[in-house]
């Protein structure tokens, strides 16, 4: 260690002499007249000092470890605690700085000698005049550069429309080009996870009116961009290539016919700074120039017609007949845009009697006396929904409308079990039993013409929801019965009073026995035990935590959205029977499932909501952490955080913010009325868009329904059926992110208009994934069956649907044993903690393997 600390000591030795020799220089910049070595000495003697400490200390610390500095003290007999990092520190710079000095005054003393004083200050002073001499050139060459811009832009000023013939002109041939049998690409999916581009026919010019519109058509390759400084690829499009090839179209400009024309600019620069104008100079002069000049070129070409431009690529470049013809187009345009503005006002004053007709009764009036409305408000785990399905027990008749098909499936056996005959109904599955008058259903199959004498609505609050709210909304406003209960959280409680105002209504609030207790420590993996509930987002972290725990001896149960519901049920089951002691779930847990629960443990404090990662919202944490607690079981419900717990422990007991909008969506009347108008749905579509949505409501978007109408657009499938029949076929609920659905949605519906047998789904059971697609491709199938009627098929298919779910489960088991958390690209294997899918390489790489793959 004594000839490493030698060494150490060497370097920093020659550092501290380096450095000391800069501050001198330093010192003498600060004055005119030569200053002496006492003075420097006198004014700069405790930094000087300091040099020598600062060097020493840092080339120690950084070449010695920690252990190395304890053997270190303790061979200098020095007591210190092991323990203490930052006493170690402290003790170890200031006993190598008293033991191992540097004399720094002496030095100075010694090897600064006069000689060497008068050398340093004459080097000193010569750089100062440099600078100075550099100064005055900058300040000269501002100023020439400064006139040479007002000569360029008086010239641009004077020729604009000659260079706007010369790039036009140029554009004008690249556009002929391009449009010449060029692909055409649309692109799919939702978010950017799984956005693809798919070849989409051919680019036609007929199809586009104004050069703007085939801007926005993509390419086929990729764009950088910056996004808070971070590089990013994106899809380009010709708007993208365009603007490079005008800005260099502009830049050809200036650097061949201004050059020729501005030769005495160069004489003017040289004399002026005594320095020659090169190239590279003056185009860094008249870079700003060309940019704002390409900009308004780019801005023109834009909004000129794509047959005006066409027209111009066929005539060969002569600045008078191209100006000429550049003025007959202008005047052309202006006709056009003339005429293009009168039939915009006539076509928006059609749209506004349409839009009037069509969608003039979006909300229903307020203030139905007829029924009788039961609001059951509260938070999670409360007993509103038991309360509510007592009544409908009682009742002679009745409807029950969840959210999803498990808790239909579970209140349908329910009823069923205590004695009350009930059919079932989701849209994938019916199931009769005798003498029933009471059914179970999803709340997208309610039908506002059936009777009952009571309804009741789970997760009221649903009616927020911008993909599924109106289904709640559409229930709540036309339920044809004596009573409706109404089940909603607190925040849906003022939303629901306002919408139901003028009606009959009592409202029940429910407030906790069971009180909620945020542990006031991080989480780790190792704390799990006998009743907890472990919370993550996504159906992979789920199998990767219920694998790390399974190898760990822990008994688990799995819930997660695309799993089968009724896999979904037996690892519930196996969870309430004890056969397993801990629960990994997504926030599929927090919509109506009442398990024993002490524990809800947050793994994760972020979603993916489609469109990007966000912090779960308040109401969000209260859905699934209300989860925790069992009257008689566990009367005190445990929430624990892996991290940030103070901040989700504000959010779960923070005051919820009142639902201040509801969601509306197409109706079968509104589809009725446009149908007079026109009979393509895509006109619908984008009528939808335009139309202002009254006040305290939202549009839903009508994602999926758009994506599938792309595909059936202008074809036999769309003109064979009527608008509302296309639109129920549209608004079929499967998972149409997937290709795999799409495809069977898309095979399906041609064999309905060509009276062929519906294709049967693909069947694989190669594994997990596979078994899952199966399940939702048998759910698509079902769908159908049950739309058009063929209730005998179904039922084959609702049994082979119940096997593929029994072999779920076994998989799941398998999935256990073997699941472990590796990158989805290069199969690295990943800590549990990762934050990503992808290892570190993988995810920096990513966008450049895209690009050099495309």
């Amino acid at each position: 260690m004594i000839e490493k600390l030698n060494a150490i000591y060497d370097q920093a030795v020659e550092r501290t002499k380096e450095k000391i020799i800069e501050d001198i220089e330093r010192f003498m910049e600060w004055h005119e007249q030569k200053p002496s070595l006492t003075e420097y000495l006198q004014k700069r003697n405790q930094f000087i000092q300091h040099i020598w400490n600062n060097i020493w200390s840092n080339k120690a610390q950084s070449a010695f470890s920690v252990k190395e500095r304890k053997k270190y003290l303790i061979e200098k007999g020095i007591a210190f605690d092991e323990t203490n990092k930052k006493l170690v520190k402290k003790l170890f710079i200031n006993t190598i700085i008293e033991h191992h000095p540097f004399p720094v005054m002496e030095w100075i003393k010694q090897n600064i000698t006069e000689e060497l004083w008068n050398q340093l200050f004459e080097e000193t002073k010569q750089k100062r005049m440099e600078i100075e001499k550099q100064r005055l050139f900058e300040q000269t060459r501002q100023t020439v550069e400064a006139e040479i811009h007002k000569l360029i832009r008086k010239r641009i000023d004077e020729f604009f429309h000659q260079f706007y013939t010369y790039v036009r002109y140029r554009a004008a041939v690249q556009l002929k080009k391009d449009m010449n049998g060029t692909i055409r690409y649309k692109l799919v999916g939702r978010n950017w996870e799984n956005e693809r581009l798919v070849k989409n026919g051919y680019i036609q010019p007929e199809v586009y009116k104004q050069v703007n519109q085939f801007f926005e058509e993509f390419t086929g390759g990729y764009v950088e961009g910056y996004d808070f400084g971070k590089l990013y690829w994106d899809f380009e499009t010709y708007g993208d290539r365009y603007f490079h090839y005008i800005t260099d179209y502009t830049y050809d400009i200036f650097t061949d016919e201004f050059a020729a024309n501005f030769s005495h600019v160069y004489t003017i620069y040289e004399r002026e700074t005594g320095k020659s104008l090169k190239q590279k100079r003056f185009i860094k002069i008249i870079s700003d120039q060309v940019e704002k000049l390409a900009d308004e070129f780019y801005k023109l070409i834009a909004y000129e017609y794509v047959s005006d431009l066409l027209e111009t690529a066929e005539i060969p470049y002569d600045v008078l007949s191209h100006l000429q013809l550049l003025s007959e187009h202008q005047k052309r345009q202006e006709e056009r845009r003339i005429q293009e503005e009168i039939e915009r006002k006539r076509k928006q004053e059609k749209e506004r009697r349409m839009m009037a007709d069509v969608f003039g009764q979006a909300t229903r009036p307020k203030g139905d006396k007829s029924v009788h409305y039961i609001l059951h408000i509260g938070e999670t785990n409360t007993g509103k929904t038991f309360r509510a399905l007592e009544s409908l027990k009682q009742a002679s008749s009745g409807c029950y409308l969840a959210p999803l098909r498990l808790l239909a499936l579970e209140v349908y056996e329910k009823l069923n079990a205590d004695g009350i005959p009930c059919n079932l109904k989701t849209g994938e599955e019916e199931k009769e039993t005798d003498g029933a008058k009471h059914v179970a259903s999803t709340v997208e199959m309610f039908y506002e013409k059936d009777d009952f004498d009571c309804i009741v609505i789970d997760e009221a609050q649903m009616i927020a929801d911008q993909e599924r709210g109106f289904a709640w909304y559409r229930a709540i406003t036309s339920a044809n019965a004596n009573e409706v209960h109404i089940i909603g959280s607190k925040n849906s409680k003022e939303m629901l009073l306002q919408l139901l105002e003028g009606s009959d209504i009592t409202l029940y609030e429910y407030e906790r026995e069971i009180p909620l207790r945020v542990e006031h420590k991080n989480f780790s993996i190792e704390h799990t035990k006998k009743g907890d509930a472990l919370i993550c987002f996504s159906r992979k972290r789920v199998l990767e935590t219920a694998s790390l725990l399974q190898r760990r001896r822990k008994k688990v149960s799995m819930i997660y959205g695309s799993m089968p519901p009724e896999t979904r049920k037996k690892q519930i089951e196996r969870f309430i029977k004890g056969e397993t002691h801990v629960v990994v779930s997504t926030d599929a847990i927090g919509m109506g499932l009442n398990l024993p629960i002490k524990r809800i443990v947050f793994l994760e404090n972020e979603k993916f909501d489609g469109i990007r990662k966000r912090r779960l919202t308040s109401q969000e944490v209260k859905q699934i952490a209300g989860r925790a607690g069992r009257k008689g079981i566990y009367n005190v419900g445990k929430v624990a955080f892996v991290y940030d717990y103070k901040k989700m422990e504000e959010l779960l007991f923070k005051e919820d913010v009142p639902l201040k909008t509801f969601t509306i969506a197409p109706t079968n009347a509104m589809l009725e009325r446009f149908q007079k108008y026109s009979h393509h749905l895509g006109d619908f579509f984008e009528l939808w868009k335009k139309f202002k949505n009254p006040k305290g409501t939202v549009k839903a978007p009508l994602t999926q329904e758009q994506e599938l109408y792309e595909l059936i657009k202008d074809t036999e499938i769309e003109a064979r059926f009527s608008i509302v029949d296309l639109y129920g076929f549209l608004h079929l609920p499967f998972s149409s992110g997937e290709k795999a659905l799409t495809e069977l949605w898309l095979e399906t519906m041609q064999a309905i208009v060509n009276n062929d047998e519906l294709p049967e789904p693909p069947v694989k059971r190669g594994n997990l994934e596979q078994i899952e697609l199966t399940y939702k491709a048998i759910g698509l199938h079902l769908l159908f069956l049950y739309k058009l009627g063929k209730k005998t098929e179904a039922s084959y298919w609702e049994r082979l649907r119940q096997e593929i779910s029994d072999e779920a489960n076994d998989f799941l088991k398998k999935a256990l044993d073997t699941h472990k958390k590796q990158c989805k690209r290069c199969g690295k294997k990943l800590s549990f903690d990762h934050p990503y899918a992808i290892c570190d390489r993988c995810y920096n790489r990513r966008f450049y393997h895209e690009k050099n793959h495309k």
